[in-house]
């Protein structure tokens, strides 16, 4: 039988969720309150009545999607802190033209749980790793980190993020290349990993334009994973953003290909906490194993 759970982030110092509903959300991103679309915040919000330095307004893909509309006083990028069980972990945030602010705050419950599985030592892949906030939160922990996206500018931020968290000469592999290449590679030369982080998107490109389609090239991604974890690997985290999938989805395919190693897979939802009431807003859906 299959049993979900939920991955709850809190508020923290530098973010919270601060209100929400009517098909938006308030969140403080440091000093900064910003407005978002939030089509799953159906219900009405606590307060009537947001104040904030911008808000996202979104419109149709021929235009991009949306613009922010921001006060003066927003700047370009501004520091943020997430502190792990390991130290503090800094990154940019800041206004992007995809809605998001350069890092993905539900992203935080599953941050946590890593840092108490990682050893020092390991070795572990970020796949699709975007500004990198996960892979430092590895190395802060004594992992040699591999970083891998399809993107020259999120490597670049990543790279900055590190420089900023004091983590510039931590072991990381910063790589740019197409997901499914590098991992085909990576299973032909024989490396092994204690531990992989994969946080695929619903749609992409690779470097030189190869098509990535979550539902088409998921189950070979779930198989390269199999074929990496070492004999002593300690996770796989897999997080999904498509609202057309379920975590019933994710678990017997995770069951599949690694149930044989033992160890425990869960399955369910993630979600952020409201501040104001306390509901919990979801975000994403995972699965991951782990060999404790």
């Amino acid at each position: 039988m299959t049993s979900l759970k939920t991955l709850i982030t809190e508020p923290w110092a530098d973010f919270g969720l601060v209100d929400s509903g009517h098909g938006r959300k308030l969140e403080r991103y440091g000093r900064f309150r910003f407005i978002r679309p939030e089509p799953q915040a159906m219900w009405a919000p606590a307060s009537p009545d947001w104040k904030a330095d911008g808000e996202f307004i979104g419109g149709s893909d021929e235009d991009g999607g949306g613009r922010w509309q921001l006060q003066p006083a927003v700047p370009e990028q501004w520091e943020m802190k997430r502190p792990t069980s390991n130290g503090d972990v800094n990154f940019w945030a800041s206004n992007t033209p995809f809605r998001h602010l350069g890092f993905f705050p539900d992203m935080c419950a599953q941050w946590d749980w890593l840092s108490g599985h990682i050893r020092p030592g390991d070795r572990v892949m970020n796949m699709f790793g975007y500004t990198g906030v996960g892979s430092l939160v590895a190395a802060r922990a004594g992992a040699q980190v591999t970083h891998v996206d399809a993107s020259k500018k999120s490597v670049a931020a990543a790279r900055e993020n590190a420089a900023l968290s004091g983590l510039g000469d931590a072991p990381v592999r910063w790589m740019i290349d197409d997901a499914l290449k590098f991992l085909r590679r990576e299973v032909r030369r024989g490396a092994k990993y204690h531990g992989l982080i994969f946080d695929p998107p619903k749609y992409g490109r690779g470097p030189e334009g190869e098509v990535w389609q979550l539902e088409r090239d998921l189950p070979e991604l779930v198989d390269l994973a199999r074929q990496l974890l070492a004999d002593d690997a300690r996770f796989f985290v897999l997080t999904v953003y498509a609202i057309r999938m379920s975590a019933l989805a994710l678990h017997p395919l995770l069951d599949q290909a690694l149930g044989g190693r033992g160890g425990l897979i869960d399955a369910g939802d993630m979600a952020i906490r409201e501040e104001a009431r306390g509901l919990l807003l979801p975000t994403a859906i995972f699965a991951r194993w782990s060999a404790l």
